[in-house]
């Protein structure tokens, strides 16, 4: 996204400062539903819901005024797409993964699917990777078992800002 931004700014300013809001609008968004995850295990609706629409419009309308259908395709088809995965996987172990989670993803996925479907991938992978490390973590130093609930939220998060910042 950092590389979008360089581009759009000599290109599309209007597009740019469209996306730099939507960042902008990511990091709140992460910091607080991470603080509200790691203490209470949820992602409420209150921000989840919101979130999806203010990224929605802000990253639909860039690309509107880039003129690339192409971009606004595959930002909403990152979202179900990435909602769809997480569906399935809450559907297969529902005690693995909350249905705050599978909120989330559409969420992440309107933003990395803007950047691309790579982005889509590595935000994904990188969150479970991340979650793993931090689980192992737990487990080694006897904090935790491998049944010990851990909030995927910031991990997922986590894992989108880094594909999003790093490219």
């Amino acid at each position: 996204m950092i590389t979008a931004l360089r581009d759009l700014w000599t290109e599309t300013p209007v597009a740019f400062w469209l996306v730099l809001i939507a960042g902008l609008y990511y990091l709140v968004m992460a910091v607080r539903l991470a603080v509200i995850d790691i203490k209470h295990q949820l992602l409420p609706n209150r921000i989840v819901f919101p979130s999806a629409a203010i990224a929605g419009v802000l990253l639909l309308s860039a690309s509107l005024v880039m003129l690339d259908g192409a971009t606004a395709l595959r930002t909403i088809l990152g979202a179900v797409v990435l909602w769809v995965a997480y569906a399935v996987l809450r559907l297969i172990s529902p005690s693995s993964m909350g249905f705050g989670d599978v909120k989330l993803a559409f969420v992440l996925g309107l933003y990395l699917g803007f950047v691309s479907w790579q982005a889509v991938l590595w935000g994904t992978v990188l969150a479970f990777v991340l979650g793993a490390v931090w689980g192992l973590a737990l487990i080694v130093s006897r904090r935790g078992t491998g049944k010990t609930q851990i909030p995927f939220g910031p991990f997922m998060l986590a894992g989108a800002l880094v594909v999003l910042v790093v490219g």
